[in-house]
């Protein structure tokens, strides 16, 4: 340590140091924002102008000391702007669509849920490294099922009908007149269920290894009254029934399976002549030193304990992870057979890809 400490450019140990602090920081204020989010204190601030912590804690039936200490976090944090001269907090329009919009692409407090069932899954991680043994996704612990469902919905309900599937080459018209359509690995259904009701003429199946999912994925479509035209199974990627299908989806999920190839050669079984696969995935570019941003810190570190960790549960012929790149994503495809492939549009979160045989 004495060799180490002589070589230390303390400038660059500063800014180390200060990262790692700011990373701590926003660990602690995840919590605090899960909490504002349970309690309704930011739908409490949202829309009603400056109020003292004793008026937040009457709107929302919480203890005022608390309310008042949980207000300098978010103070502290810049997700609450504060008033010195009367001693009042208050929610911005900006910081309203991330905090307290529940239907906003930009909300981020359901996200939280994913880090903490990373936690709680700690000692399945530490076990799966030292014995190269996977976690399948229904043994993680329960959070992360919806926190997962709730961040991926908002942003497929502001950006899937509306851009991605315009930016695919005629799919659109299908579905309009009318078309097959298969969404593999839908988890609770929110894609499925947002195409139903965008394309009222076409016909939507839903599969997903996960038994719970399915069951959602049913609640919610009939919650929104397409229960008609959606039909929701549990079935893996690589055996799911039916064939002709004009449109096949991957919804941010081809990189969590064991086969990869197999889910891709399935697929070309299962279209229709003319058919397209859609391939929407985390955006990364295809090289290490080119996935440094926050976005991808955020997706290698959920690889490393979900994605990864249930590919290789699955049997880990091809974990891909979460920052896969366009090339070997590609790649998959050409094995499968697949003549056709290219980026289709491309977002600071997501790949949005098109496959034809």
């Amino acid at each position: 340590m004495d060799q180490i400490s002589k070589t230390v450019d303390q400038t660059k140990l500063d800014a180390i140091v200060t990262r790692a602090i700011g990373d701590l920081s926003a660990g602690y204020g995840g919590v605090m924002v899960s909490l504002g989010h349970r309690l309704g204190l930011y739908r409490g601030l949202a829309g009603a102008g400056p109020l003292s912590s004793r008026e937040l804690a009457s709107r929302t039936g919480c203890a005022e000391r608390y309310v008042r200490e949980w207000l300098g976090s978010q103070v502290a944090g810049g997700y609450v702007a504060y008033h010195a001269i009367s001693d009042t907090y208050e929610l911005t329009p900006e910081q309203a669509l991330v905090l307290a919009d529940e239907d906003s692409p930009y909300f981020i407090p359901n996200a939280w849920a994913v880090p903490a069932s990373m936690w709680s899954d700690e000692d399945k991680a530490v076990e799966a490294f030292r014995t190269g043994k996977g976690i399948a996704w229904g043994d993680h612990d329960g959070r992360l099922f919806c926190g997962v469902a709730a961040f991926y919905r908002n942003a497929y309900r502001a950006s899937l009908v509306a851009e991605w599937l315009p930016a695919l080459d005629g799919v659109v018209e299908k579905l309009q007149a009318g078309a097959l359509v298969a969404d593999v690995g839908c988890g609770h259904g929110h894609s499925t269920v947002l195409m139903a009701e965008a394309f009222p003429a076409s016909e939507f199946r839903g599969f997903d290894t996960h038994p719970q999912s399915v069951a959602e994925a049913r609640t919610i479509a009939a919650r929104a009254g397409v229960s008609g035209r959606t039909h929701f199974a549990t079935a893996r990627a690589n055996d799911y029934p039916g064939a002709g299908y004009d449109l096949i989806c991957f919804f941010d999920c081809l990189h969590d399976m064991g086969d990869p190839v197999a889910a891709a050669m399935h697929a070309a079984r299962a279209i229709a002549p003319g058919g397209t696969v859609m391939l929407v995935e985390p955006f990364a570019n295809d090289h290490v030193e080119d996935n440094v941003s926050p976005v991808a810190r955020i997706y290698y570190s959920a690889s490393t304990t979900i994605c990864c960790a249930h590919a290789i549960s699955d049997g880990g012929r091809m974990v891909l992870g979460a920052q896969a790149g366009e090339a070997r994503l590609a790649d998959v495809f050409r094995k499968a057979g697949f003549s056709h492939f290219r980026q289709a549009l491309a977002t600071p979160f997501n790949l949005i890809l098109e496959a034809r045989l």
